[in-house]
């Protein structure tokens, strides 16, 4: 403690709340002066971690006639390491003249038992604070729902003011997907046998791509937290120290069980889940060159966004063009159910009656943890009128089996030996029609190869619509690179990728090193782009970028292909 030099009674001092205490607990700092002080400087508290403080409290109070005035500045440290630290000076300037406390000792040892020091308010809210992970289902099968709700409980000793997620779980080797909360309503629970308060932050389903034992990452807050002190205000009511805590959910590991390989059916694609599977046509009667639309459907609970449908198969009479697959599934807590098809477009060509053979659909269900299997009905189309092929006859015979050909009428006839000739005129080519157009027709052509070789230098001197239509070239040959790409992950969401920027490049006439997220936004937006049409584009390269990290199906790749034709075809009418 340092006097001033008129040798007044100002004094400002360091007061510690012990000189020895554990690594787990905590130690109060007080700098305590019986003067009004300006520009307090702190020490820098080597080896410890600042938890609260600076607070600053002032007593004043006549006794005797005689003032006593005392002003605080007081912090809460943790240590940080095991040791013997020295409690720098701290300084304050008191009526013109600086004051400095004295330097102190302080011990830290190994972490105690119990902890004698009073709690802070970081430690009553470790204690009345928690986030929670509860899943529901930790030993599921492969490609089965499991669900994860995060609980944030918070005691009614306390109340959260503010809160923002530090660090999201990325579910690697799941399939996810969130379940928006649509508003924040605090209900009454328990935590441990106690009453709390909680909200629920964040729903999300799982479907695990991998067996064996999977962590799940933890999701990490930061919590602004009102903790009351022990002190009153002038008015009675109760004081309030403001604290930030971290709480996270904590990592869970859940045991992913794989799908028996016995009794497992050889047609068995990864369907998870309780479906029906059905094969049905629009007509089963029509005529050649009309056209009947055949829908193989799979609809029920289960992972209905990660397996392939079995693929139709048709006599070859009849005609059938690239199937439109349609999806109407929602994700609740229980996971996904809807329905999933593939419309096909079938056109017959000749008259007869073909048979649509039965399609069979295996799935696996987790309850009964059993394989089942389904086989549609056999569908037999009946074209009614149209031309007669070479093969008709055994059209509706399934084995292809010959028949034989009966004649009608006389097996045998004469050779007629009078023939019916007539006399014929010989003609010259020289001098006729065709001679003379042959002659003139090189004189036309001169026009022509003038306009084309005008046309020929005007396009080699368009130096920008030369480079649109390479990119546009190059756009259509990536596309279609991806569409062979399909079922391979890297590959198709590579060609993916370069098709889209490549049709960015000939449409905004931009350079590749240009490109970024939010100058493809402004730009589409400055070529009056619909805002949905924007949000499906960036939507894809998303999709690139996230392949790489990420498990994605092929009826996720195939739902982006036919994405990506969309928008672009929308594109093209919207430039």
């Amino acid at each position: 403690m340092m006097m001033a030099q008129n040798n007044s009674a100002i004094t400002f001092e360091m007061k510690l709340s012990k000189p020895k205490l554990g690594l787990n607990e905590r130690l109060r700092v007080d700098f305590v002066m019986n003067r009004d002080g300006d520009n307090f400087n702190p020490p820098d508290f080597n080896g410890f971690r600042v938890v609260m403080g600076p607070s600053q409290s002032i007593s004043s109070s006549w006794i005797n006639g005689v003032r006593s005035y005392s002003k605080s500045y007081s912090y809460t440290l943790a240590p940080t390491a095991k040791g013997k630290f020295t409690m720098k000076q701290a300084s304050i300037v008191i009526g013109g003249v600086t004051y400095k406390s004295l330097t102190k000792e302080v011990e830290v040892t190994t972490a105690v038992d119990k902890p004698s020091d009073q709690m802070t308010a970081d430690d009553v809210a470790d204690e009345n604070l928690h986030l929670v992970a509860e899943i529901w289902k930790t030993n599921p099968f492969l490609n089965e729902a499991i669900t994860v709700i995060y609980k944030l409980y918070v005691s009614p000793n306390i109340s959260v003011s503010n809160y923002q997620p530090l660090d999201n779980p990325t579910y690697n080797n799941f399939w996810s997907q969130d379940i928006k909360v649509s508003s924040l309503s605090a209900q009454n629970g328990t935590y441990k046998g106690k009453p709390y308060r909680y909200v629920i932050l964040k729903r999300v389903v799982l479907y695990p791509q991998k067996s064996g034992k999977l962590d799940i990452e933890p999701l990490s807050l930061d919590v602004t937290v009102d903790v009351p002190t022990g002190r009153r205000d002038f008015f009675g009511g109760r004081i309030y120290a403001q604290t930030n805590k971290t709480v996270s959910a904590g990592n869970r590991t859940i045991n992913v069980k794989s799908l028996p390989l016995a009794d497992q059916p050889a047609n068995f694609n990864g369907a998870v889940g309780d479906f029906y599977f059905s094969v049905t046509t629009s007509k089963t009667s029509l005529n050649a060159t009309e056209s009947l639309q055949a829908t193989v459907e799979v609809n029920g609970k289960g992972n209905l966004k990660l397996f392939k449908l079995p693929e139709l198969v048709l006599p070859s009479a009849l005609e059938v063009y690239e199937p439109e697959f349609t999806e109407g599934v929602r994700t609740t807590l229980a996971g996904m159910q809807g329905k999933v098809s593939n419309q096909y477009t079938v056109v017959p060509a000749f008259k007869g009656k073909y048979p649509i053979a039965p399609l069979i659909f295996s799935f696996f269900n987790p309850t009964t943890a059993k394989y089942i299997t389904l086989t549609s009905d056999e569908i037999v189309v009946n074209v009614l009128e149209g031309p007669l092929s070479a093969s008709n006859n055994s059209a509706t015979d399934p084995n292809n089996a010959k028949q034989s050909v009966i004649s009608s009428g006389t097996k045998f006839n004469f050779i007629k030996l009078t023939p019916n000739l007539s006399s014929t005129t010989v003609s010259y080519f020289f001098g006729s029609t065709n001679f003379y157009i042959w002659l003139l027709s090189p004189l036309l052509l001169i026009p022509l190869a003038i306009a084309f070789r005008k046309k020929k230098e005007a396009k080699a001197g368009d130096i920008v619509g030369n480079k649109v239509r390479r990119a546009n070239k190059l756009a259509r040959k990536y596309l279609s690179a991806a569409k062979k790409e399909l079922g391979n992950k890297d590959s198709f969401y590579v060609a993916l990728d370069r098709a889209l920027h490549n049709y960015l490049k000939a449409k905004l006439k931009l350079e590749t090193s240009e490109f970024s997220k939010d100058k493809i936004v402004e730009l589409l937006g400055k070529k009056s782009i619909e805002t949905n049409t924007i949000q499906s584009f960036t939507a894809l390269l998303e999709n690139c970028e996230a392949a790489r990290y990420s498990p994605f199906s092929d009826v996720q790749m195939q739902a982006d292909y036919e994405k990506a034709s969309e928008v672009i075809s929308l594109m093209d009418k919207q430039l």
